[in-house]
C-alpha cells in the first residue's frame, strides 16, 4: 500500500511481537501487508507493461516519476489532513480511489485498450491515493497499541512493508507471465477488499477537536515555518535529496535491466524485485547490530557505496543468479539508508508537528526519486542503459563522499513539552483569530556579557521560530545600552497560546542560559502587544 519511506527501529527479542497480542493492530497490520502485496503486484505488471508498450527508457521511467510525484506534491497537505480529519474515514475513501485505479487496469487490460498515456495517467492517480494515505497510516499507530508497544509497532510496521516487498514483486511477475495483466491487476483489486473491511470493523472514537485545534490554512503555514526555521532537518533534507536523486537511477532502469541487459521475462523481473524485499528484511534485521559499530553517517556512506558497487555489476550484464544475488545486497543497503535518515528525521521532531514535517520529508524523497526517475531515463536514452547505470553509480559514490562531511543531527534534545511557560496576563478576553500579536521581552545585560548574551539569544530564537513566530529581533535602548528588548510575532492569539504548549525541554534549557546574563532581582519583563483593527468609519 504506502512504499514510501518506512521507519524501522531497534526492538528487543523478547517483545518485538507483542503489539500483535492487541487483536486492533493485529488486524490492521495484517490488512497493511495483503494491501500492499496488492500494490506490488500491480506495480510490476504496470512497469513491465510499459516495456511493451514501448521500448524507450524515458517512457519506462515515467511510470515511477508518475508514481513518486503525487507524493511530492501532496504529502504536506496530506499531513495536515490527517491532523484534522477522521483517519478512519480518509483511509477507507483513499482505498477506495486505489482499488478504483486497479479496476479501471483491468478493464483496459480485458479491452486491450492500454496506452502509454492511459498508464501514466492510472499510476499518477494511484500516486495521489499513496500521498494522502501514507501521512495517515503512521499517525494511527498510536492509537492501535499501548505506549510500551509503540517502538515495537513501528519496527513491526516497516517488517511488514518488507515481506510484502518480498512477496509482492515475485508474486507479480509469476502471476503476469502466466495469468496475464488483467487477473494480475484483479489481485490488487482483491486486496482492497480486505483492507477496507478491516477499516470498517475499527470502531474509532470520534475525534474530539476544542477552541486551539488547528484549521487547515494555519496549520499548513505551521508546518512550513517549523521546516524553515529547522536547521537540523535542512542537513536531513539535503543528505537524503542527494542520495536518493542518485540512487533513483537503478530503480528507473532496473526493468529494462531486467529485460535488455539480463534478457529475462515478467517473472524474472518479479523474483528480481522480490530479491530486493529479501534484502531489506536481511537488512533490517542486522540494522540493531550495524549500529553498534558505526553511526548514523557511517551507515549512510556504506550505503551509497554497496548501492553504487551494485549498480556497476548491473551494467555488465552479469548471470543472472550473480544479479539476484546482488539485488538481495542492495536491498540491504536501501534500507539501511531509509531507515537511518528516516530514524534521524523521527528523532529531531517534536510530536506537535512530527506529522508534517515528516510529509516534508517524503516531499523531498519523492521528488528526488521522480526527479532523478525522469533525469536518468533520459539520459539512458541518450548514452544506453548501461553507460546511464555506471554514471549513476560514479555518481552516487562520488556524492556520497562529499556528503559525508555534513553531518547528520544526533537527535539527542529532549523535544518534549516543558510547560513552563505562564499563562500571559489579559485585562479582557482575547479572540482566538485576533492577531499579529507582538511579544516583547526586556532584558538588563551588563557590557562585557553582552556578546555571550547575543550568542546565547541566537540560539533561542531558532526555537522562536520553529515554535510558531514568523518575525524575530533584537533591539538595545538609545538611552540605556544595558537594555536589551527581544521581539517575536506570532500571526494569531490561539498560534501564540500553542506556541505555549510546544516550548520544548530543551528550548527551556537555552531559556534559562539566557536568563542568567540578566540583571536584577525579579525577571524580564514580557509583554503582549494586539493588532489594534481600526473601524472603517473616520480611519486615519
Amino acid at each position: 500500500m504506502n512504499k514510501a519511506p518506512s521507519t524501522s527501529l531497534p526492538v528487543s527479542p523478547d517483545n518485538a511481537f507483542s503489539p500483535l497480542r492487541q487483536t486492533l493492530f493485529a488486524v490492521l497490520w495484517a490488512a497493511t501487508i495483503i494491501g500492499s502485496i496488492g500494490s506490488f503486484v500491480r506495480d510490476v505488471a504496470s512497469a513491465w507493461l510499459m516495456t511493451d508498450l514501448s521500448s524507450s527508457p524515458a517512457a519506462v521511467a515515467m511510470v515511477q516519476a508518475a508514481a513518486a510525484l503525487p507524493i511530492f506534491l501532496l504529502a504536506i497537505p496530506a499531513g495536515v489532513l490527517s491532523d484534522m480529519l477522521d483517519r478512519r474515514k480518509l483511509l477507507i475513501g483513499v482505498q477506495l480511489l486505489l482499488a478504483g485505479v486497479s479496476v479501471c487496469l483491468v478493464i483496459l487490460s480485458l479491452t486491450n485498450q492500454h496506452s502509454v498515456t492511459s498508464l501514466i495517467m492510472l499510476t499518477f492517480i494511484g500516486g495521489i491515493g499513496v500521498a494522502l494515505m501514507g501521512p495517515t497510516w503512521q499517525a494511527i499507530v498510536p492509537e492501535l497499541v499501548d505506549k510500551k508497544d509503540f517502538k515495537n509497532a513501528v519496527g513491526l510496521n516497516s517488517l511488514g512493508i518488507n515481506i510484502a516487498r518480498a512477496v509482492g514483486p515475485a508474486l507479480g511477475g509469476l502471476l503476469l507471465a502466466s495469468m496475464g495483466a488483467a487477473f494480475t491487476y484483479g489481485v490488487d483489486v482483491l486486496s482492497y477488499v480486505f483492507v477496507i473491511a478491516a477499516l470498517i470493523w475499527w470502531k474509532r472514537p470520534a475525534t474530539q477537536r476544542d477552541a486551539l485545534s488547528e484549521r487547515f490554512p494555519g496549520a499548513f503555514r505551521a508546518g512550513l515555518r517549523y521546516a524553515r526555521a529547522s536547521r537540523e532537518l535542512h542537513v536531513v533534507l539535503l543528505r537524503a535529496f542527494l542520495f536518493f536523486a542518485m540512487a533513483s537511477s537503478v530503480w528507473a532502469l532496473l526493468p529494462l535491466v531486467a529485460r535488455q541487459l539480463l534478457e529475462g521475462g515478467p517473472s524474472f523481473y518479479g523474483i528480481l524485485l522480490g530479491a530486493v524485499g529479501l534484502g531489506a528484511i536481511g537488512g533490517a534485521i542486522v540494522m540493531p547490530r550495524l549500529r553498534m559499530y558505526l553511526s548514523a553517517d557511517g551507515l549512510l556512506l556504506t550505503s551509497a557505496l554497496v548501492t553504487s558497487a551494485v549498480m556497476v555489476l548491473l551494467s555488465l550484464a552479469p548471470p543472472k543468479w550473480l544479479a539476484v544475488s546482488s539485488l538481495l545486497i542492495l536491498g540491504a543497503a536501501w534500507i539501511t539508508a531509509l531507515t537511518t535518515l528516516n530514524g534521524v528525521a523521527q528523532a529531531i521532531l517534536p510530536n506537535w508537528v512530527r506529522g508534517r514535517s515528516l510529509a516534508v520529508y517524503l516531499t523531498v524523497f519523492n521528488g528526488a526519486m521522480a526527479a532523478g526517475s525522469l533525469t536518468w531515463g533520459i539520459i539512458a536514452q541518450g548514452i544506453g542503459v548501461p553507460l546511464a547505470l555506471l554514471s549513476g553509480a560514479v555518481g552516487l559514490a562520488a556524492i556520497g563522499c562529499v556528503a559525508h562531511r555534513i553531518k547528520l543531527p544526533k537527535g539527542e534534545s529532549d523535544l518534549a513539552p516543558s510547560n513552563h511557560w505562564p499563562e500571559p496576563l489579559t485585562a479582557t478576553p482575547v479572540e482566538y483569530d485576533r492577531g499579529p500579536v507582538l511579544i516583547q521581552i526586556e532584558y538588563r545585560v551588563a557590557p562585557e556579557d553582552r556578546s555571550a548574551f547575543l550568542k546565547t539569544l541566537a540560539r533561542l530564537s531558532a526555537e522562536r521560530r520553529r515554535d510558531g513566530a514568523y518575525a524575530w529581533g533584537i533591539t538595545e535602548d538609545s538611552a540605556d545600552p544595558c537594555l536589551m528588548l527581544e521581539w517575536f510575532q506570532v500571526e494569531s492569539w490561539a498560534e501564540h497560546l500553542r506556541q505555549h504548549k510546544r516550548v520544548s525541554k530543551s528550548a527551556a534549557d537555552i531559556q534559562e542560559e539566557v536568563l542568567r546574563f540578566h540583571q536584577g532581582k525579579e525577571g524580564p519583563v514580557v509583554r503582549h502587544f494586539l493588532t489594534f483593527n481600526y473601524p472603517h468609519e473616520g480611519r486615519a
